[in-house]
């Protein structure tokens, strides 16, 4: 990435606060087994308290990109007040009982104030250029991903307190809305005076935006549940041939590094991603991410070593395309647009998700954890599909 200062700088203020914020994400779900340790919770409370970020997400995420707060306003102002906001809530897990309603209030408010965090930073990442954009994003969504594997590694330093993890990422994201204030914003950065439903329509008439959001809903079909429940289903895996403790231990590091991992995996998709096609990039992060979910559920009870590794690779090689599905939608978006519909996007993908976080631990009682595993890693398959026609050679798009 060939940089002025103003713009290294600003996006090492915005990754920052990105890895920040995002901490919040995962916290309910990272910390879920001490949260049963000490109060007893039922499987639907468990997916309540688990799905209600994506629940939230997905209302803000509507009402924002309705409403065009990405481009009408400063978008670092609006990630700066909704992760603070966001902070708070997040805070309110540490008074309050995990069975309660009030904890599922708190985790929907935090996924209404993160919907002004990840579109929004995607707004200001493709406002600094439009030759390295796939990398640019790229390395946004790294830094989401990257943040979104923290709550597992604060749940591993905190042991037994379950709580260590909620105070250390409502610090991180109180971090993150101050550092957010040193970015700058681009030259490709536009600004709407107001607000205009044709943002939203170009999401279907534009045959490439709708084919990305395609694409898009493919990948997150697995992408958050599979994040979700990966603690929870590879700790039922290992307990086959290990002591609950310990296996429940190994999840956690095999969960932090499966997540961790993928952010790596987003920056030489970015890199890629310039020079052989956005789509191309996608596509083939697909393909590798359909083939790991499948191998993965057929080791599932198997030796443990080799379960961790399949884990692993799927983290890898599940995340990667996000970026440049996001990408896509911004080069194909007029500049004044481009947040509203990846805000709009990313709503879609959320609503998906809340339905699939909901229903695998339902699927995983019923059918067992191999079979759900198998049918999560349908969603890149379709998602290939969708984006066929996108793909490129020699840099022309067909």
């Amino acid at each position: 990435m060939t940089s002025s200062p103003s713009k290294l700088r600003s996006m090492t203020f915005l990754v920052v606060a990105e890895v920040a914020a995002i901490s919040l994400w995962f916290v309910s779900s990272a910390t879920l087994p001490g949260m049963m340790a000490e109060v007893a919770m039922s499987p639907g409370q468990q997916a309540a308290l688990s799905s209600a970020v994506q629940l939230g997400f997905v209302v803000g995420a509507f009402v924002s990109a309705f409403l065009g707060i990405a481009d009408r306003f400063d978008p670092r102002r609006v990630l700066a007040l909704c992760a603070c906001i966001a902070a708070i809530a997040n805070l309110g897990l540490a008074v309050v009982s995990p069975a309660s309603p009030v904890a599922v209030l708190l985790r929907l408010v935090t996924g209404i104030m993160l919907a002004g965090v990840y579109p929004v930073g995607m707004k200001i990442a493709a406002g600094w250029g439009l030759k390295d954009r796939g990398l640019l994003v790229a390395i946004l969504v790294g830094a989401l991903t990257f943040g979104s594997s923290l709550p597992h590694l604060a749940t591993l330093m905190g042991g037994a307190d379950w709580r260590v993890a909620v105070y250390s990422t409502s610090i991180a994201a109180f971090t993150g809305s101050v550092f957010v204030m040193g970015t700058g914003l681009g030259p490709h950065h536009a600004r709407a005076p107001v607000f205009s439903a044709r943002s939203i329509t170009l999401a279907w008439t534009d045959k490439r935006i709708r084919r990305a959001y395609g694409g898009y809903l493919g990948h997150m079909w697995e992408l958050y549940a599979m994040w979700a429940w990966l603690p929870v289903a590879a700790a039922a895996s290992f307990a086959v041939t290990l002591d609950v403790e310990a296996a429940n231990r190994l999840a956690s590091l095999t969960a932090f590094l499966s997540i961790a991992l993928g952010a790596l995996a987003c920056i030489w998709a970015g890199r890629s991603a310039d020079r052989i096609g956005k789509a191309n990039v996608a596509m083939i992060a697909m393909a590798g991410s359909f083939v790991a979910g499948l191998a993965t559920a057929a080791s599932f009870g198997g030796p443990w070593w080799l379960t961790v590794i399949l884990f692993i690779v799927w983290g890898i090689t599940i995340v990667p395309d996000s970026a440049q599905f996001s990408a896509l939608v911004a080069d194909a978006a007029p500049p004044q647009l481009a947040g509203s519909l990846l805000t709009f996007q990313t709503a879609l993908g959320f609503l998906l998700t809340f339905v699939t976080v909901q229903l695998t631990p339902v699927l995983a009682e019923q059918v067992g954890w191999q079979a759900t595993l198998t049918v999560l890693a349908v969603g890149p398959a379709l998602g290939i599909i969708a984006m066929w026609p996108l793909r490129e050679r020699s840099g022309a798009m067909q």
